[in-house]
């Protein structure tokens, strides 16, 4: 019966062996002649020091290939941080025998803790076990626990255990089997040369009931107590090279906390990383960042971690006791569809009109017909006439219009694909605002979006719109 890989014993110094070079047998093979699993194997244990840093290993020719996503490693990765663990290696490998096994190497050279996904079901393409095995320098066993376990899985479905599975209950000698109490698959702990290794199945139901029930404690008990937190600023009207010289000085690779950035879709997330023994020191540590990164980029800052832009637009509305509405052309009607996915909206969005033909602007949002003949529909004029019209029919305090084209046809030399105006009424006054965007229709679009989003949170501040980048203010404003 196999040891509890919860409760390690010591090991004498163990002798790498030859690595193995014959090809993988077929499961037949394996299952012919197998050795008993003797009561005395040996188990692995954590090493004595506190760990820091770990190793992630996903496996699987649709992970490669991108036919599937793979957030399994986002949440090892989330989970491990959260334990003071930095992952510092992932790997994405195809179903290969000679690549997993590369990989499982590569990985025990770079951290002490190897944390693996993927490939220990029963068909032919399931190589991890044979790889891991062939790293190890070691044979592959018959589990007796996971095989009873597999067969009790079956019984309870009212079927026997197919032959194929019971390639399901191998596990490299001197390694431990982790029970799988949601699937078919047991898991695997085993160490190879300085690492400890734990696989699990890709199916991610299965990784999380074995990762909570059998890894994360062995984890708990192996990190020392170390804490790492980390915290997201969210941003949105520069770009991220102008963050990274405005926030230069705090972004020193081994200071704590350290400080980074990454963009995506037109936000500038700044991150933050802090990491220490007491929990109180860490929320210090982050929030001193915080305050330093708020300082320097004011109102361009919106939310902290997984805030969108419209839960922030929505929420300082509601604060400020605020009303908006909207007229779109161009967005045709993203803006009011993103302020009413927050809920809570309907206190402060009053409505909005989705005017996209020129009759429409004329009927719905009362623009005159001349100040569409004379300066056309995408134009400063006709920008800030449908941010006063959706104003007037609604009564909201602030409201904003987009008029643009998104392409990919009606572009002019004049105006290409890409040039968007918005309007800005207020009480006090109605201004436009236009832009020069780059990109394919959806990305011209939903920029569109974000940017009047924006707006409206400057115009709620009393902010100048001018601090984004992407927008150059019409000299023209209407008291």
């Amino acid at each position: 019966m196999a040891q509890n890989p919860l409760q390690p014993t010591a090991l004498p110094p163990i002798t790498k062996p030859t690595l193995i070079t014959t090809p993988t047998p077929s499961t037949s093979t394996l299952l012919s002649n197998l050795p008993s699993l003797a009561d005395q194997r040996p188990t692995p244990y954590p090493p004595p020091m506190p760990i820091t840093s770990a190793a992630i290993l996903a496996i699987g020719d649709e992970l490669v290939l991108g036919q599937t996503v793979d957030t399994n490693t986002a949440w090892i990765a989330q989970r491990l941080a959260a334990r003071g663990i930095m992952a510092n290696l992932h790997l994405t490998v195809p179903d290969d025998h000679h690549a997993i096994r590369d990989a499982f190497l590569q990985a025990a050279d770079t951290a002490p803790w190897v944390i693996v996904t993927g490939g220990l079901g029963p068909t032919a393409d399931d190589l991890t076990r044979f790889a891991l095995a062939e790293a190890m320098g070691v044979d592959l066993v018959e589990d007796a626990d996971a095989l009873s376990t597999l067969k009790t899985w079956f019984e309870g479905r009212g079927k026997p255990m197919p032959q194929r599975n019971r390639v399901q209950a191998m596990i490299p000698r001197t390694a431990s089997a982790l029970p799988n109490p949601v699937g078919t698959a047991p898991g695997i702990h085993a160490k190879l040369n300085n690492a400890q290794v734990f696989v699990m199945p890709g199916v991610p139901r299965e990784l999380f009931a074995i990762y909570q029930e059998r890894v994360e404690p062995t984890i708990v008990a192996a990190s020392g107590g170390n804490i790492l937190m980390t915290r997201k600023i969210n941003t949105f009207g520069v770009g991220e090279s102008a963050i990274g010289e405005t926030l230069s000085d705090l972004m020193t690779r081994d200071a704590n906390p350290t400080i980074g950035t990454t963009v995506s879709g037109g936000v500038v997330s700044v991150r933050i990383r802090a990491s220490g023994t007491r929990h109180d020191d860490v929320v210090c540590l982050l929030s001193t960042a915080q305050k330093q990164v708020e300082t320097r980029l004011c109102a361009l800052v919106y939310g902290l971690d997984d805030t969108l832009l419209q839960d922030a637009t929505i929420a300082l509305l509601r604060e400020k006791n605020m009303t908006v509405a909207t007229a779109e052309s161009c967005t045709g009607g993203m803006i009011s569809a993103s302020l009413t996915d927050v809920a809570g909206s309907s206190a402060v969005f009053l409505g909005g009109f989705v005017t996209y033909a020129n009759d429409r602007k004329i009927n719905d949002l009362a623009i005159d017909e001349d100040t569409l003949s004379n300066h056309g529909a995408v134009s400063a004029a006709v920008a800030r006439a449908m941010a006063q019209g959706a104003r007037q029919r609604t009564g909201a305090d602030i409201a904003i219009a987009t008029t643009g084209i998104a392409g990919p046809e009606g572009g002019t030399p004049d105006k290409p694909v890409g040039t968007v105006w918005f309007g800005l009424a207020t009480p006090s006054e109605s201004c436009a605002y236009h832009a020069k965007l780059r990109g394919d229709r959806a990305m011209i679009r939903n920029r569109s979006k974000m940017i009047a989003l924006q707006l409206i949170r400057f115009a709620t501040m009393g902010e100048d719109p001018a601090q984004m980048d992407w927008l150059t203010a019409d000299s023209a404003v209407v008291k």
